[in-house]
């Protein structure tokens, strides 16, 4: 039991340590991925830090840190995620902007051929999202792009 007691004390007199590791961690892991989660973690830790300082028990600390982890993440984490947001241009672009796009098929398109101009100007290959062959000069409506073939649906207008 002796062992016990003062292996106790040991952690509660470097548990600092331990919360400026885990805060350093933190923000590496941030650092990496860029998404708020660890950095509200290391805040969390921070508040744990602070409560060593006060001379809280460890079992606390880890409740508090883990408490206020979880309030930063919660609540301080979503408008920081909206604010970063804020000032992207909402246009799609790339693939994204290609779907639901219409335009025209230039040859008949079936499952394994076809050719079709949108309306951007592009001229794809294209295959059709179904069984039915889309005859040559019907409205098309592209569906899903893989690779450099654009999968269509035809559009009753």
């Amino acid at each position: 039991m002796d062992n016990f007691a003062t292996f106790v004390q040991f952690i509660d007199q470097w548990a600092w340590i331990g919360w400026l590791v885990l805060i350093a961690i933190f923000l590496v892991i941030e650092m990496l991925t860029l998404d708020f989660t660890f950095l509200m973690l290391s805040f969390g830790s921070a508040v744990g830090l602070v409560t060593d300082f006060i001379g809280i028990p460890v079992w606390v600390q880890v409740l508090i840190a883990a408490a206020a982890a979880a309030l930063f993440i919660l609540f301080l984490r979503p408008p920081l995620i909206k604010r970063l947001h804020r000032g992207e241009d909402p246009t799609k672009s790339n693939v994204d902007a290609l779907l639901e796009l219409r335009g025209t098929a230039l040859q008949d398109i079936t499952q394994i051929t076809g050719q079709v101009k949108l309306s951007n100007g592009d001229t794809w290959t294209a295959r059709t999202a179904g069984p039915v062959p889309i005859p040559q000069g019907s409205p098309i409506a592209v569906v899903a792009i893989s690779g450099a073939t654009a999968t269509v649906r035809p559009v009753n207008d």
